[in-house]
């Protein structure tokens, strides 16, 4: 598990302005009609690319790039409250909104790419 980067407060209003960033991009929307796993998480076609878990902005790249900021320090593994890291997923471990945006552009062009169903 990830211990919280930011307060709650501060975390909330950091993902709402990045919402606010990203919330024009062709094909992005905000939450699901579902409860759970990425009920509150940034959405390209459908695909959870991004979403606030415990202060933390968790995002889905590919495997080398999660590795790559993995081993730079620059995000930590996320694995979603079962104990096994996923491949595709990392909670960025600082930066500000910047940083922010730049991997939540770079996540939502990753998962705009992928084949196959939405699940």
């Amino acid at each position: 598990m990830i211990r919280p980067m930011l307060d709650d407060a501060e975390a909330q209003a950091r993902f709402g302005r990045l919402v606010d960033a990203v919330a024009g991009l062709e094909g992005v929307t905000l939450g699901s009609d579902r409860r759970g796993f990425g009920s509150g998480a940034l959405r390209v076609n459908g695909r959870i690319f991004a979403m606030l878990t415990a202060g933390h902005l968790v995002v889905k790249l590919s495997r080398d790039r999660v590795a790559s900021l993995l081993a730079s320090g620059d995000g930590t593994a996320f694995d979603a409250g079962k104990g096994k890291p996923m491949k595709e997923w990392v909670a960025l471990a600082g930066g500000g909104d910047d940083v922010w945006l730049a991997r939540a552009r770079e996540a939502r062009e990753f998962v705009s790419r992928l084949d196959g169903p939405v699940r």
